[in-house]
C-alpha cells in the first residue's frame, strides 16, 4: 500500500509562496491571481505504521512550521493544480535524503517511492 503524505509551510513561514506569488505577478501580469501554495509530495510504502508516524512528524515536516495533510490535500477543488517532479534518472537530493532517514527509524525493510512538488 502506497500511502502519499503533503507537506505545507504554514502561512507565516512560507517565504517561497510568498516569492513565487511575486513573480507570477510581476513576470507574468496575472493579476488576478489570490494566492499561491507549495506543497512537497511525499508517497511511502512497505514501512510499519509506527515508522510511518514517526517519518511524519520527524522527516517529512517540521511540526512547528509544516502542516501535513494524509492522502488529500485540502480545500483544492475548482483551484488550479500542477505539478513538478525529476524526469526518471535525475538525482532527487530530497528524495535521496528522505530515504535514508527512513532507513533508520525501519534499518530492515520499507522503501520510500519518492517526493513531488505540487
Amino acid at each position: 500500500m502506497v500511502r502519499r503524505v503533503y507537506v505545507e509551510k504554514k502561512k507565516e513561514y512560507a517565504v517561497k509562496e510568498r516569492e513565487l506569488f511575486e513573480d507570477i505577478k510581476t513576470y507574468l501580469s496575472i493579476d488576478t491571481l489570490e494566492d499561491v501554495k507549495i506543497y512537497i509530495r511525499y508517497d511511502v510504502e512497505n514501512v510499519s505504521d509506527d515508522t510511518f508516524d514517526k517519518a511524519c512528524k520527524t522527516i517529512f515536516s517540521e511540526p512547528p512550521v509544516d502542516d501535513i495533510y494524509l492522502e488529500e490535500i485540502p480545500d483544492i477543488e475548482g483551484k488550479r493544480v500542477f505539478g513538478v517532479e525529476y524526469l526518471p534518472g535525475q538525482f532527487d537530493q530530497r528524495a535521496d535524503s528522505a530515504v535514508q532517514c527512513v532507513q533508520f527509524l525501519a534499518p530492515f525493510g520499507g522503501s520510500f517511492i519518492g517526493h513531488r512538488l505540487c
